[in-house]
């Protein structure tokens, strides 16, 4: 295969893993094939630190002598879901509700992946919104920095702000901007 070396493809598949603390992970292409690696500076360019297991995802590829990587990332497919409302807290309320809400600009004050929550605050705002790692998980992500600035939905629910869906900040800039 020397003459596919430094060709490029564009690919869709899924994410096999990943692991933010190693700083890569792999992906599987829908039509098959070698494991494909996903550098995190590559999901960095693409603005997100992580990215759940499951995602679906779309990149471009380059073929080398150690194997196929990804190169660019054009799209991020949450993990798919049952029917059933992501948090108990939400099973009450209006779906529409829920993905009507503004995305607003936050930082991330922090967030335990073992514990399975965190907490971020809206610019401008002094209170914590609530984030759980089920609101990531269906949001395509797997894990938040410190510091990190994100976009997010927010609602006033049973135990205060709650975050309902979170995305990367450079990510929600290219949503307003379509």
């Amino acid at each position: 295969m020397a003459d596919d070396l430094n060709s490029m493809y564009q690919v869709r598949g899924q994410v096999k893993w990943f692991d933010p603390v190693k700083g890569f992970g792999f992906v599987v292409s829908d039509d098959g094939g070698p494991d494909i690696l996903l550098h995190v500076n590559v999901l960095r360019n693409f603005g997100q630190s992580s990215i759940a297991d499951g995602a679906g995802i779309e990149i471009v590829t380059h073929r080398t002598e150690r194997g196929v990587q990804a190169v660019q990332i054009l799209s991020v497919t949450p993990p798919g879901r049952d029917s059933s409302p992501i948090l108990t807290d939400f099973a009450e309320l209006d779906e529409d509700l829920l993905r009507s809400a503004p995305l607003e600009p936050a930082r991330v004050k922090w967030f335990d992946k073992g514990k399975g929550f965190g907490f971020a605050n809206v610019f401008g705002r002094p209170e914590d919104v609530f984030l759980h790692i089920e609101v990531l998980r269906q949001s395509g992500l797997s894990d938040l920095q410190p510091g990190e600035a994100i976009a997010m939905r927010v609602i006033d629910g049973k135990r205060g702000r709650m975050a309902t869906e979170v995305v990367a900040w450079e990510l929600a800039l290219r949503t307003d901007e379509a």
